[in-house]
């Protein structure tokens, strides 16, 4: 099995990693794109988890989530022992988004958590044609979850789901809230245990960014600045969630 996936892996034309943006699909503007690595560069410093973003130009007749979790793997996200490692993967001509989240993330930037960012956050600025802005909010919205104290967590925003076709609120809205409310509370629970590893930072209030213009997240920092790029030997089981527009 290990060696399909490696002959699959090789059958599929992956782009070089070349730093924490790779947009093979020529979507992100230069400040945009300057912004982001910052942010990402920032969070590597602070957490050491590694956070890439990447366009690509086709999915080369695969579905999104077999795209992804084989690019992952192949660029080796993450530290090889705690595979603290997330892809954002936007693919603009399919109309296709995954946020893949390493072995040693998905406890924390769960499923459920993972798709709340890409509906509320990332969706609505795609759907405005707003790729830099929705890759931002998304980014932003990661980063969020993966650095904010659970112990210490104060919404400061309704997450909500929003059908902007119809200008009425999603149904399942409530059930998406209970299931966050239920994860945050089982990290409180383990944070009093001891806490587990990947809540980097404290006193923050969690922020998924929902819809509207951009907005500054108060990272600050340099980002990829030559001298070689690369994963530190992660992998990921295909935990995530993904999104259309």
């Amino acid at each position: 099995m290990l060696l399909l996936a490696v002959s699959f892996a090789h059958a599929i034309d992956f782009p070089a990693l070349t730093g924490r943006v790779v947009d093979q699909a020529n979507v992100i503007p230069a400040p945009s794109r300057s912004a982001i690595e910052a942010k990402l560069d920032a969070l590597e410093q602070k957490s050491s988890i590694q956070l890439v973003v990447a366009t690509v130009n086709s999915l080369q007749g695969n579905d999104i989530e077999t795209f992804a979790n084989q690019l992952f793997r192949y660029w080796k996200l993450g530290e090889a022992k705690r595979n603290n490692g997330v892809l954002l993967l936007v693919a603009p001509k399919d109309r296709k988004v995954r946020i893949e989240v390493g072995y040693g993330l998905e406890g924390t930037l769960t499923d459920a958590l993972s798709n709340v960012i890409i509906t509320g956050a990332i969706v609505p600025r795609f759907k405005a044609n707003d790729y830099a802005g929705g890759i931002e909010r998304g980014v932003d919205g990661i980063i969020s979850v993966l650095t904010t104290d659970a112990a210490e967590w104060q919404p400061r925003a309704t997450i909500r789901t929003y059908d902007e076709q119809r200008r009425r609120y999603d149904p399942f809205a409530p059930l998406i809230l209970l299931t966050i409310v239920y994860f945050v509370l089982r990290t409180m629970i383990a944070h009093a245990r001891g806490g587990p590893r990947g809540w980097a930072g404290r006193g923050g209030a969690m922020f998924i960014p929902i819809g509207g213009g951009s907005s500054g997240s108060g990272w600050s920092g340099g980002g990829f600045s030559g001298g070689g790029f690369s994963g530190g030997g992660g992998s990921s089981g295909g935990g995530g969630a993904s999104g259309s527009w």
